[in-house]
C-alpha cells in the first residue's frame, strides 16, 4: 500500500457486521435491524486491524448496526463516533424488510425494472441510486476536506460503500453490483487535494 502526503485524506472503509434475518436475502434499507453475534464479532476483528492506525475520527451512519460496530472502532481512539443520516442505506421504499422471493413473486415486473435500470428505478416511496449519490458525495467531500492530512473511519453500508467506491474509480453507478461488500469488510480510498482519488483495497 502506497503512503499518502499530508495534503492527503485516508478513509477506512467498512460495512457494518451481520445482521439478523442475513440468512435470507432481504432489502433492509433504512429499517433499523440489530447486528447478530458474529456481527459484533466482524467488527471485534477491525478494532484490532485499525487500533494501531493514527484514526482522527470515525463517522458512521446513524442506523445501529453501524453506530454500535462504529463505537467498537472508536474505543482504542477514546474518539466518540458522529452519526451521519446522510450515511444511511438506500430508502427502498415500500419494499423495506421484505425478502427478495417473496418481492419476485408479488412484483415480478417492477423487479425486473429495477434489474433493467438500477441506477434510475426508484421503488414506490424511496430512492434510486442517483439520490443516493446526491446525499452520500457531498458528505464524504466534506469529510476529506475536513481531514486532510488525517486517517478517518466510515462505517456505512452495501449499497452506500459501492457507491462511494464507484466515485472514486469514475465509474458509472450501473456497475454497482460487480463490487462486493461483505459484511464486515475493509475498504481504503486515499483523496488527494486535486479531487483524485486512490483506491488501496476493497472488500478486505
Amino acid at each position: 500500500m502506497t503512503s499518502f502526503s499530508r495534503e492527503t485524506t485516508r478513509i477506512y472503509l467498512v460495512r457494518h457486521g451481520q445482521v439478523e434475518g442475513s440468512e435470507e436475502k432481504r432489502y433492509n434499507g433504512q429499517s433499523d435491524v440489530r447486528l447478530t453475534s458474529l456481527g459484533l464479532a466482524q467488527f471485534g476483528a477491525l478494532q484490532k486491524r485499525l487500533e494501531d492506525k493514527p484514526i482522527a475520527a470515525v463517522y458512521s451512519s446513524d442506523l445501529s448496526r453501524c453506530l454500535d460496530g462504529a463505537r467498537i472502532i472508536s474505543k482504542p481512539h477514546g474518539l466518540v463516533p458522529v452519526a451521519l443520516r446522510a450515511l444511511r442505506e438506500l430508502d427502498i421504499g415500500h419494499w423495506q424488510g421484505k425478502a427478495w422471493d417473496e418481492l419476485k413473486r408479488r412484483y415480478p415486473e417492477e423487479w425486473q425494472a429495477r434489474l433493467k435500470d438500477i441506477v434510475h428505478y426508484r421503488v414506490p416511496g424511496g430512492e434510486n441510486l442517483i439520490d443516493v449519490r446526491g446525499r452520500v458525495a457531498p458528505a464524504l467531500q466534506e469529510l476529506v476536506e475536513r481531514h486532510r492530512g488525517e486517517e478517518v473511519v466510515v462505517v456505512g453500508h452495501g449499497g452506500i460503500n459501492r457507491i462511494v467506491l464507484l466515485e472514486a474509480l469514475a465509474a458509472p453507478l450501473s456497475a454497482l453490483f460487480r463490487l462486493e461488500q461483505n459484511f464486515g469488510c475493509l475498504n481504503i480510498v486515499d483523496y488527494r487535494q486535486d479531487g483524485g482519488a486512490t483506491v488501496q483495497l476493497v472488500n478486505g
